[in-house]
């Protein structure tokens, strides 16, 4: 956890009180402001969290409470009514309509200079396609969320590279991409029995770039039964698109678990869990695992899986240096999906910035029947939770990636696969798994070089064979294991790395075998 300044957030004097109740009103009112930056926001939601929660009630027509997913996709924006196309400035925003899901209104604002003018609604900007309604009776609608522009591929068009849509959602991306899984601003209660709690963003602040802006600053108000929060989001359009996130998080109650940084993505089957039904595609997921660099220097691969049913589980420790829900896997062939194109689904990595402290690392991995839901989520859970009034002050950048990666140094795993331990008369109901690892520590090894594949199992699992040998086409090395499980109706643990000479040369190897 980093450290709060103290000019921001220590216990303000009459004066100071005086000077905040001022900016307060700033926020709320149109035309000149003193200043505008994350302070204004997190005073603002200081205040919000010493409040009794007002739930937001929709205001949305029956005719839009009605949609279905493809008539709501009908409506769009007007792109030649974007905001700062006509000054043809180097970003442009454009603006999504209530309806489907969606049916609580944003407010958003333009920061111009010490001017803030909040951007009004109206179906006039709207084209509606085929869907038949009255827009007369959507004038009294707010947005959505918002989408930026900006051009990535081609200096010629400018690409959607952001978008903000639906509680806390937002995605990004960079060249050649295509969307995939999410982040999300505060995830709170996730996996739990009670139920999970959606923070909402209600509020935006777009400050309005310059002819030559290379980047965007967005800052962002976020409210919710048992939290709030402050955020401000820079984002920089590239290869890898990067979002330099700033978050001040202030809780009106106990939380059980607060879920910081999260991530949002689909694994329905791959290498290492075939489709249980026929499907011309070998693999269909957004990301095919987690990665973790740990505080102590220690990379973590773990496969996803689609699991028959709810699975946590958790990595303990003290100042992560990064984590992801990675797409290691970018051959087409691999999918070949030429309407989808997993292959371009990009990995998102968070660097965290400064000392986050002791915590864990969560996995939640949901049973899905179809590759229309988000079935994993992975987050930072900090062991202290701020005190009421108190912000949980967190830094950290979104990396957004597919041409440069972020991987580990020495070695790492490029699949994983799963199948029966023997086949034919020699099938025994074992179970079988393939690792193979590339990567600089290995490219360097002769042949004949002596490689060791460490492994481990929980006890709930037997490890009948162990073979660590190299693999010629790729030029690393693969670790091929048989086991069985003792109780069927219990997950097994695995662990595996490469060793040689007494030194680690990869990451390290961690899959749970679900139950059943």
């Amino acid at each position: 956890m980093t450290s709060i300044d103290r000019r921001h957030f220590r216990r303000p004097g009459w004066p100071r009180l005086w000077a905040l109740a001022s900016l307060c009103c700033a926020l709320l009112l149109p035309g000149a402001v003193l200043a505008f930056d994350l302070d204004d926001v997190a005073v603002k939601a200081r205040q919000l969290a010493a409040q009794p929660f007002q739930k937001p009630e929709g205001r949305q027509p029956k005719a839009l409470q009605q949609i279905g997913y493809d008539r709501y996709r009908d409506i769009r924006y007007k792109a030649d009514r974007a905001l700062w196309r006509a000054e043809k400035l180097p970003f442009e925003l454009q603006f999504f309509h209530q309806g489907l899901y969606y049916d609580r209104p944003v407010r958003i604002s333009e920061v111009n200079g010490r001017t803030v003018r909040e951007l009004k609604f109206s179906p006039d900007d709207f084209d509606y396609g085929d869907n038949k309604v009255d827009i007369e009776s959507f004038r009294d609608l707010g947005f959505a969320g918002f989408r930026v522009h900006y051009a990535v591929n081609t200096p010629k068009y400018k690409d959607e590279v952001l978008v903000f849509l639906g509680a806390s959602y937002l995605r990004a991306l960079g060249k050649g991409q295509r969307y995939g899984l999410s982040a999300r601003g505060l995830a709170i209660d996730t996996g739990l029995i009670s139920g999970e709690e959606f923070p909402r963003f209600t509020d935006f602040w777009i400050v309005k770039p310059t002819a030559t802006a290379k980047e965007l600053v967005i800052y962002a108000l976020l409210n919710s039964r048992r939290a709030t929060g402050a955020y401000k989001f820079v984002l920089k359009p590239g290869t890898d698109t990067v979002i330099d996130t700033k978050a001040r998080i202030f809780l009106r109650e106990n939380v059980a678990k607060l879920g910081v940084a999260p991530l949002t993505s689909m694994y329905y089957f791959g290498e290492n869990q075939p489709a249980d039904h026929e499907d011309y595609r070998p693999e269909v997921h957004d990301s095919d695992g987690l990665s973790l660099a740990s505080g102590t220097g220690e990379w973590i691969w773990r496969p996803l899986v689609n699991p028959k049913r709810l699975l946590v589980t958790s990595f303990s420790m003290t100042n992560p240096q990064g984590f992801g829900l990675m797409q290691r896997d970018r051959k087409f062939e691999r999918y070949e999906d030429l309407e989808v194109r997993h292959e371009l689904r990009p990995s998102l990595w968070i660097e965290p910035k400064g000392a986050w402290g002791a915590g864990r690392l969560e996995l939640v991995q949901i049973p899905t029947p179809d590759e229309t839901n988000d079935n994993v989520v992975a987050y930072w859970v900090p062991d202290k939770a701020p005190a009421a009034g108190e912000p949980l002050a967190l830094d950290y950048l979104q990396h957004w990636q597919m041409e440069s990666e972020t991987r580990p140094p020495l070695a790492w795993v490029e699949q994983t696969r799963r199948g029966r331990g023997g086949y034919g008369r020699n099938d025994d109901g074992s179970i079988g798994l393939v690792i193979d690892f590339v990567g600089p520590a290995l490219d360097k090894l002769g042949a004949d070089a002596k490689v060791e594949g460490v492994v481990s199992v929980d006890g709930n699992g037997e490890l009948l064979e162990r073979t660590t040998y190299r693999n010629e086409v790729t030029g690393g090395w693969r670790v091929s294991l048989r086991l069985k499980r003792v109780d069927d109706g219990k997950a097994v643990e695995l662990r595996a790395y490469l060793k040689g000479d007494n030194n680690t040369l990869s990451e390290t190897w961690s899959y749970v075998l679900p139950p059943g």
